[in-house]
């Protein structure tokens, strides 16, 4: 099918393909919308092309051309959707060449540029490297949408986490605050308790001294009386005068005595450290805190993170610090250096698996352990050590209740012992180089609890240097 040249079809206005073109009375074709913007303004309208004056306001449809001009756009189209050749040789191109990666004719198979190449059908390969372009993009945006979600996760969970942390915080002080109130109205009721004391012996002191000062009156009243007497009338009467003066009360002392006024040294001398140091009693202090958030999501910890028990599988959203595939909690705090010790009580049935030990920093914890840990644990029923890739050492103990821990990190030793026993158990011997923390591993819906330890205050005298006084 022959079509006229490009430009024949070509409005003389615009120089476009004829878009509903319109004839004048001379034959010169426009575009319609063309030729309206021609004549805006215009009081005699002419032929844009020859200058005749049109005789028709408004041309007919030049229908024709107008097929024509719609036969040679789909004719472009088809034309410029036809099948690509070989540049080389002028051939469709059949194959893919998986080597060079790209579409290639037959002739180019068997040419030697293409010599031990593999080749794959066009249709073929063009779907495989559809897939393979599309495939790591959606995977992408697979993870994408997990994170998005894990996130969405994340900021619930954390909501419930403040909510929690807030209430056991206020808890916590709820009771600190009794305890200080309580120690207060004790305080208050024994400096009460004290004035009332000692204010009722100062009464009855007082009451005592107006009834000496009473009798004293009196004899000094008498005694006047009998110094104003004749001589030999109050010389009689002298020793009996006498006797009357030197008697006992009245020639003591009257005297205040110790210890009668309120002992404020002792209801305030150290106040705050005196209440600090009974706090003691109502307070405790575990040396390793467990950390929830390295929690498998089939464990609890206890308010006071220091005990882990199993329970039905949790909900919780993903965590790159968790310990997914392994029922143990790590401590909030790893050790790099020093020695440090805590001890463990195992609430168990005595068959059911536990494990304690230490850490290294640096384990997959979104993946089985198999390496990096070292404990002591109950497996198949025995008291076992642990630390692959050694093999697993039974150990000659029965059942153990309460375990200490000492880790002494510049050593590079793991110690175990018996609390109940007061004996060794086993230790590990490894040069540990990154960061090690604790662990407790439990099977068993009867808690596992780190243990509280005492802890003393030690006041240190301040001791001051003879040289010191002497320049005083």
């Amino acid at each position: 099918m022959s079509f006229q040249a490009e430009e024949d079809l070509s409005c003389p206005i615009c120089h476009e393909i004829f878009k509903d073109p319109v004839v004048l009375s001379c034959s010169h074709s426009f575009c319609k919308d063309c030729l309206e913007k021609w004549w805006r303004g215009k009081v005699i309208k002419d032929c844009p092309v020859c200058k005749r004056k049109v005789s028709r306001e408004q041309p007919p449809c030049n229908l024709a051309l107008k097929n024509l001009c719609e036969a040679f756009l789909l004719y472009q189209r088809a034309s410029s959707g036809s099948e690509p050749l070989c540049s080389l040789h002028n051939e469709k191109l059949r194959l893919f060449c998986l080597d060079d990666l790209q579409p290639v004719c037959l002739v180019c198979r068997d040419s030697k540029i293409h010599n031990g190449h593999k080749f794959s059908p066009i249709n073929e390969a063009a779907q495989d490297k559809r897939e393979e372009l599309l495939k790591p993009l959606q995977e992408k945006l697979k993870d994408f949408e997990k994170v998005k979600g894990t996130c969405a996760q994340s900021a619930a969970h954390i909501k419930v986490q403040a909510q929690r942390t807030e209430r056991q915080i206020k808890e916590q002080f709820k009771k600190l605050h009794q305890f200080l109130k309580d120690e207060e109205e004790a305080r208050i009721s024994a400096l009460k308790a004290e004035e009332e004391q000692k204010s009722k012996v100062m009464r009855n002191k007082m009451e005592a001294l107006i009834k000496a000062i009473a009798a004293l009156l009196e004899i000094i009243k008498t005694t006047e009386e009998q110094i104003e007497a004749e001589d030999v009338s109050f010389l009689q009467n002298y020793k009996a005068a006498v006797e009357r003066v030197q008697q006992r009360p009245l020639l003591d002392d009257p005297q205040l005595g110790s210890g009668a006024l309120i002992d404020e040294a002792k209801h305030l001398g150290n106040l705050a450290f005196n209440i600090w140091t009974k706090m003691k009693e109502e307070v405790s202090y575990t040396p390793v805190i467990l950390d929830p958030n390295t929690a498998n999501p089939e464990l609890t910890l206890s308010d006071d993170l220091t005990s882990v028990r199993l329970v039905e599988r949790q909900e919780l959203p993903g965590n790159p610090e968790r310990i997914a595939m392994c029922r143990c909690a790590l401590g909030s705090e790893g050790f790099t250096s020093g020695t440090h010790s805590w001890d463990v009580e195992i609430g168990n049935d005595g068959d059911t698996f536990w494990g304690i030990g230490v850490m290294k920093d640096s384990v997959q914890r979104d993946r089985e352990i198999l390496t990096g840990f070292w404990e002591i644990c109950l497996l198949d029923g025995k008291n076992t050590a642990v630390s692959p890739p050694l093999p697993h050492k039974v150990l000659p103990v029965k059942k153990l209740q309460k375990i200490r821990v000492l880790l002494d990190f510049d050593k590079g030793k793991l110690s175990f012992y018996d609390l109940d026993t007061k004996t060794h158990i086993h230790t590990f011997k490894h040069s540990f180089t990154e960061k090690m923390f604790p662990y407790i591993g439990n099977w068993n819906k009867l808690p596992m609890k780190i243990l509280p330890i005492n802890v003393s205050v030690k006041v240190e005298q301040q001791t001051v240097s003879t040289g010191l006084w002497s320049s005083f």
